[in-house]
């Protein structure tokens, strides 16, 4: 009987270092491609991808022609705000001048006092 007990007691700790044995590989995580291929050299390097030739010029078009359509709706936003005005009778006019200069005054007080405001805010 004290045979038996040992022999069990035996086999139970063979099993449990075993899995102890285990289960300490699995805690550090250690990555398995270091192991089999060893340490790697320094940081990882991207390889630069040249474009081609045309793509570079397309892109520079593409560009221009963005720049060229952006600078012809600047124009012709000022031709409709100028047109509008110009069909207005001359006491229009004068009023819709008066209430461009009273706007610009009040947002520049308004943006004075936000950078005030931004000053202190950046002492604390």
């Amino acid at each position: 009987m004290n045979n038996l007990s040992s022999r069990r007691l035996f086999l139970i700790l063979f099993l449990f270092t075993l899995v102890i044995g285990s289960s300490n590989g699995q805690l550090f995580h250690k990555n398995p491609e270091k192991a089999l291929f060893g340490k790697t050299t320094g940081r990882k390097r991207e390889a630069k991808v040249k474009e081609p030739r045309s793509v570079l010029r397309s892109k520079r078009k593409q560009e221009a022609n963005d720049r060229r359509l952006k600078r012809n709706y600047d124009k012709s936003v000022k031709r409709s705000q100028k047109r509008t005005v110009d069909i207005q009778s001359p006491e229009v006019q004068d009023r819709m001048k008066q209430n461009k200069k009273t706007n610009a005054v009040r947002d520049r007080k308004k943006r004075r006092k936000d950078e005030v405001g931004m000053k202190g805010a950046e002492k604390n």
